[in-house]
Order: C-alpha cells, then structure tokens, then sequence
C-alpha cells in the first residue's frame, strides 16, 4: 500500500524484483540490524554508545553500516559538537518501521536458536520500547 507520507528506498543492487532480495541488500549483512536494534531498543544515538554493544563492533564497520543507513533513509545524523566534529544517529519513519521485523526475529530466535533466551511475549513490545532490560535473569 503507497500512501504520499511514504516513499520507497533506492535500491542500488537491483538484483531482481523479489522483496526479500532487496531488502537484504539494505539491510541483510552481519551488523546493520543490530545497529538498528541499538537505537530502537538501548536508545543509543552516537557512535560511541554503538561500540559498546555486546557484539563487538569495529570501528571501520560501524562508519561503514551507519553511512550505508543514512544513505538508503532508514537513519538520519545531525551534528551535536564541533571541534571535533560529532553526530547523533536518529531512525527515520522507514527505520522505525523495522520495529515488527525486529520482533519476530526475537520470537523465532528465542524459540529455534539453542542459547538464545526467549522473553514472555507479552514482555517483548516492552523491551523493543525499551522499557525493559532485554538481559535473561
């Protein structure tokens, strides 16, 4: 369904027409969604604040996934110092919209990846708001 409040981001592999196909040219690599995870879950905006997730991101990775983000409209970045020069990270309206994504793979992992934990579902939309800590007990 197109509404005029939304528009559609560029592709630019075009490597067929199918939806999964392209949206794992955007999103679909080791480190982006977690970075996404970072900002709808933790609150995290700056660079920094990404590096000290669990997953151990590097620092050329990180510059690379939140450039690619702004690029394709899933992000934006604003500047929040000068001298040096430092940016908080913000998901658009189409990042924010990875929100049921991101749930279900908490669901599905929970359920199908041995060592994964597996929050009651009616604690999950808590922890993607991030009203509540996502930590096993």
């Amino acid at each position: 369904m197109n509404d005029k409040n939304t528009h559609k981001l560029k592709n630019n592999c075009e490597r067929s027409k199918c939806p999964i196909t392209n949206t794992l040219d955007i999103i679909g690599d080791k480190w982006t969604l977690l970075v996404i995870r970072d900002m709808l879950v933790f609150g995290k905006s700056q660079y920094n604040e990404f590096l000290k997730s669990d997953e151990g991101i590097s620092t050329n990775i990180l510059a690379d996934r939140l450039n690619k983000l702004e690029q394709s409209g899933i992000i934006t970045k604003k500047s929040y110092q000068t001298k040096p020069t430092r940016y908080e990270y913000h998901l658009t309206n189409i990042g924010k919209n990875l929100k049921p994504l991101l749930i279900e793979m908490v669901k599905w992992g929970g359920k199908h990846v041995e060592g994964s934990y597996m929050l009651p579902e009616d604690e999950i939309d808590e922890v993607m708001r991030g009203k509540k800590n996502p930590k096993p007990k």
